[in-house]
């Protein structure tokens, strides 16, 4: 089965640490994911971020209500963390958060390496372009909050 790969970066003018401890919250993840998508978070909250913690999640997909839980297996701040999906729509779903501070500001950047049942046609119909209108309303809602 063939992998995919997705990234998306932006640009906020903070310091890292303060764009570290807001995208690592996993609670933020209400507030930056479209209303379409449907999310929610099943875990108890607040949830302690580290290495080796589950987070449940709930998606609509299509309609459906799909179950998700992510596993936290690398934790190194204010420098990134890596989620990987242990229950969910993907066959495989790496998600590496990485932040890196600039003159600028905050770089934060999302690689994804993601594996689809129905291969290359499911990506390139549903799975790629909803991963790109995902993330420019997340990339809009940072801006929003971080001005």
């Amino acid at each position: 089965m063939q992998d995919f790969h997705f990234s998306a970066s932006v640009l906020l003018p903070y310091p890292l640490i303060e764009v570290f401890d807001y995208l690592s919250d996993a609670s933020k993840l209400q507030e930056l994911t479209p209303p379409w998508v449907h999310f929610s978070i099943l875990s108890p909250t607040p949830i302690e971020m580290r290495q080796g913690v589950l987070i449940r999640y709930r998606i609509g997909l299509r309609g459906l209500s799909v179950r998700w839980d992510s596993e936290i297996t690398r934790w190194d701040p204010p420098f990134g963390f890596t989620d990987e999906q242990r229950r969910g729509p993907y066959r495989l779903w790496v998600h590496r958060h990485e932040f890196e501070e600039t003159t600028e500001g905050t770089l934060a950047t999302d690689e994804i390496t993601y594996r689809v049942p129905g291969g290359a046609l499911l990506n390139g119909i549903y799975v790629a372009p909803e991963l790109h209108r995902i993330f420019a309303y997340r990339e809009e809602r940072l801006h929003a909050l971080f001005p």
